[in-house]
């Protein structure tokens, strides 16, 4: 109560957390987070930041935490994310790239603690629960289209396509890997957002952020970032199974902006709907899925 306290929002996403940017006249600024039950992964926000930590990944440090009360205090990384440096020059960005795969290559070997607790794996089950939300909040509630969401329920290319995905999970992904959950600092990536951490497909991660809404790379873009990761990595993602991760991460995202839109009023993710359902046409052109995503692409562009 002695000493002059400045507490500055942070508006970060939509995952039932409360964070601010705590400023006092004697030491750095850090960050504050207070996070409710909404969502189960928040309670991961400690335990998976100080793995990673040991890990040697760049995560922010916890300075504190009262998990019981679940609020900590943590390490303050700036304002400045990828989506940030959205108009610089994308030659300027790619050593930001190179960064950042080098971070997932490193998770790629990281080595949890049998006992450790982390999210459900993706496995065929999450991914039809990731298109449910697809179909409930963006072609449904969004788009009205009722009957082309049954249709698609029922359509044997989307399970399909779940039982692929899920058959393998045995590498950590971050879950939600895309351009603001990646801060800059010291001219290297750092991870925020992790909590979300559990076992599946690298190949996820990858289109999280090559295929990036909010970044909308060109296709001259996307193919430099997949050589600049076979670069880092050795390797080069099939390019079937690459965009089958792509066109299921985009309608994870897709379902997402639809549910913030519509019940949370957050217009800002609005404009990114569009783009996701172009680089949904894009990563289905030719496959199973094309037709019969025909009929919500058509009225994600007529909408816009």
């Amino acid at each position: 109560p002695t000493v002059r306290i400045i507490l500055e929002p942070i508006k970060r996403g939509a995952s039932g957390r409360t964070i601010v940017r705590v400023k006092t006249p004697d030491h750095e600024p850090f960050i504050g987070i207070h996070w409710n039950e909404e969502r189960e992964d928040n309670s991961q926000f400690i335990p998976v930041a100080n793995f990673l930590k040991q890990a040697r990944l760049r995560v922010p440090k916890i300075i504190y935490d009262r998990a019981r009360y679940r609020v900590a205090l943590v390490e303050d990384l700036g304002d400045v994310d990828l989506l940030s440096l959205k108009d610089k020059p994308f030659e300027e960005r790619l050593p930001l790239y190179r960064s950042a795969f080098e971070q997932v290559d490193k998770m790629f070997y990281a080595k949890p603690a049998k006992d450790f607790h982390l999210m459900p794996p993706f496995d065929a089950a999450l991914y039809r629960w990731e298109q449910e939300y697809f179909f409930e909040y963006l072609v449904e509630e969004s788009l009205d289209l009722y009957g082309v969401a049954a249709a698609l329920r029922k359509n044997q290319d989307f399970i399909d396509l779940a039982e692929r995905l899920g058959t393998v999970a045995r590498h950590l992904v971050h879950r939600d890997f895309q351009s603001q959950n990646l801060m800059i600092k010291d001219d290297k990536v750092w991870l925020i957002d992790f909590q979300g951490l559990r076992r599946g497909r690298q190949e996820y991660d990858l289109a999280s952020l090559i295929f990036d809404p909010y970044m909308d790379h060109s296709e001259e873009e996307r193919e430099q970032l997949l050589t600049l990761w076979e670069d880092v990595a050795d390797e080069r993602p099939l390019e079937t199974l690459f965009h089958e991760c792509a066109a299921q991460r985009l309608m994870q995202a897709l379902g997402a902006f639809g549910n913030i839109v519509k019940n949370r009023g957050d217009e800002w993710y609005r404009p990114h709907i569009a783009t996701a359902g172009r680089l949904l046409g894009v990563v289905t052109a030719g496959t199973a899925l094309e037709a019969p995503l025909a009929p919500v692409l058509a009225a994600i562009r007529k909408s816009q």
